[in-house]
């Protein structure tokens, strides 16, 4: 199945986020899917977007260092 996400899906900025350019991400979460997208590039950003089981596996595996980064 693939994932799509609202245009009017409500992005949340990373609490890692800072003002000096770090490497931070934006998501947005809903019922029927999860995405993730750069927040420096914010609306421009290419977007991954994961049905909710999937983005759980994702965050995962990412978590465990099993992703390259």
């Amino acid at each position: 199945m693939i994932a799509h996400v609202q245009p009017d899906a409500n992005w949340r900025k990373s609490t890692y986020s800072n003002t000096n350019g770090g490497a931070c991400v934006e998501v947005a979460l809903s019922a029927e899917s999860s995405a993730i997208r750069d927040s420096k590039l914010g609306q421009a950003s290419p977007v991954l977007a994961f049905a909710p089981a999937a983005f759980s596996t994702f965050l995962y595996e990412l978590k465990a260092g099993r992703l390259d980064r």
